[in-house]
């Protein structure tokens, strides 16, 4: 049974701005960007790059099939976290099943599909987990993947949990210094990665100014 701490955090609208962008609304009136929007310009060039080499419905489909497989073994992961009973899909159970070791390490539990905002960052979105991991509190996120992916791959990922980070030092005075990235691979070993906050949340900023340049938001 998994140890939780209840914060008083305040839920958030979610709205899309006139460009299309989906934003946030905070308690104050405030439309913020997503942090995976945000991120998301980090990967832009690349992705666009891919569509055009497989085409638009072969990229279609790809993604459909990756963002439909991540949001069942995010479920997956919070129903396990929460101690309830569930039965993964039938696709899904051997990449489940795999990263299970590493949600037993998981406990005191803070935060679990909960949503946060930064006045700092302008940013906001929801947080997959934010407890100790192997005894250190940690932002921690669910990822899928087709194929392994090394460090130097998900970069973007470092960032947004780096802007977790802030977001929930800045709604409850507790500073997390640890990103953790759990990662279930397709027919192969899952992966996890361990980063420090700090060498990530630069880079973030950035991004956050190149967004604010781009779309006024």
């Amino acid at each position: 049974m998994k140890t939780f701490i209840h914060h008083d955090l305040p839920k958030l609208e979610r709205d899309t701005a006139p460009d299309g962008t989906r934003v946030y609304k905070t308690p104050s009136g405030k439309a913020y960007p997503s942090v995976t929007t945000v991120t998301g310009l980090h990967s832009r060039e690349g992705i666009a790059a891919w569509r055009r080499r497989v085409g638009d419905a072969e990229a279609n489909r790809i993604s459909g099939r990756a963002s439909a497989r991540g949001t069942r073994i995010h479920a997956n992961c919070e129903s396990y976290l929460l101690g309830e009973s569930f039965e993964p899909d039938m696709f899904d159970a051997e990449m489940f099943g795999s990263i299970k070791f590493l949600l037993d390490q998981i406990d005191n539990i803070h935060c679990l599909e909960t949503p946060l905002y930064s006045d700092f960052l302008q940013v906001a979105g929801t947080v997959d987990c934010i407890g100790e991991f192997q005894g250190k509190l940690s932002v921690i996120d669910f990822k899928t993947a087709s194929k392994p992916k090394d460090r130097e791959d998900i970069y973007n990922y470092f960032m947004q949990t780096a802007a977790y980070a802030v977001a929930f030092e800045e709604r409850t005075g507790i500073p997390i210094g640890r990103l953790v990235i759990i990662m279930a691979v397709e027919n192969d070993d899952p992966r996890w990665f361990i980063e420090k906050r700090d060498n990530w949340i630069g880079g973030f900023r950035k991004l956050r100014l190149d967004y604010k340049q781009e779309f006024n938001i």
